[in-house]
């Protein structure tokens, strides 16, 4: 496996980043973790702080699961994040960032693994057939 290292905006001193991409359902997150010493974890999610892109605290835990099990306190991840509902959102990006902390360190994937953080869930909504009402449901039967 290739690393993949990248300059981000102006070439300076430890302006380095790792980047991944994280899918689910119809959700895709480019993911970028920077290298280097910060003094808080910082997210920002299509330019806005992760506690005020996603309101509860059960999708706010889902983002930030992969530093919280490595017991990481410092880093800051940029995140585009497109289409899907916000819990699909949050799990695409949960992969996004787990994928790219395995490149900044492979020692990790275990760990990451077990909790299944780097499972792609693959379940999409099926497309809709012809002469059915959805998917799988049929035209209602009428007797008169």
């Amino acid at each position: 496996m290739t690393i993949k290292v990248k300059e981000a905006g102006k070439p300076t001193k430890g302006n380095k980043y790792f980047e991944a991409v994280g899918r689910r359902k119809t959700a895709v997150a480019r993911v970028r973790l920077f290298t280097g010493k910060f003094d808080k974890g910082e997210v920002t999610i299509n330019e806005k702080n992760f506690t005020k892109y996603f309101g509860t605290d059960r999708l706010k835990k889902i983002v930030i699961d992969p530093f919280t099990t490595l017991s990481l306190d410092s880093y800051k991840v940029s995140v585009n994040v497109v289409g899907g509902g916000v819990n699909a959102q949050a799990e695409a990006i949960r992969l996004g960032i787990s994928r790219a902390l395995i490149m900044l360190n492979p020692i990790w994937r275990t760990n990451l693994k077990v909790l299944g953080f780097l499972k792609r869930d693959p379940r999409m909504v099926e497309r809709k057939h012809p002469g059915l009402r959805k998917a799988r449901r049929p035209q209602q039967w009428r007797k008169r």
